[in-house]
């Protein structure tokens, strides 16, 4: 590395950062924990554009179609992931499971309700439509 006596400026260059810094540098910036101009000042990189080249050279976005390009997954990293998905599933069918047996006991309830209230009162409170229809809705079809 070459030094400056005067002011104490240590001048670097791309050899002086080792890949595993640049990824990370990188990967920090991607994920959004900082911007570049941060990333220059925190790890005292010499120049935001040695930032930019490096999110160009191993950054996941396609800097000629400007899109995002997804990184291969290693297959541990993809199993995890499925473990993941598979146990929020699981998660969600219990959940909803939960929720079909809540509603069948208040359809149960329901039911109960209005039976008592038929005994009770002597009302009929369930419809028993026939299939065929009614005598108001074959008058009204008659003057159409």
């Amino acid at each position: 590395m070459k030094t400056s006596i005067n002011i104490g400026y240590v001048k670097r260059t791309q050899k002086d950062y080792s890949l595993s810094f640049k990824l990370q540098v990188v990967e920090e910036i991607e994920s959004g924990q900082f911007d570049r101009l941060n990333a220059h000042l925190k790890y005292g990189i010499q120049a935001r554009s040695t930032i930019t080249s490096w999110l160009r050279k191993y950054g996941t976005f396609d800097w000629e179609n400007l899109s995002v390009v997804s990184m291969s997954k290693t297959p541990e990293q993809k199993i995890i992931e499925l473990e993941a998905r598979v146990k929020l599933l699981e998660k969600q069918k219990a959940r909803a499971e939960h929720l079909v047996e809540r509603a069948d006991k208040k359809v149960i309830i329901f039911d109960m309700l209005v039976d008592m209230a038929e005994k009770e009162y002597d009302i009929e409170i369930r419809k028993n439509y026939k299939p065929e229809l009614s005598k108001t809705s074959k008058k009204n079809t008659k003057k159409q």
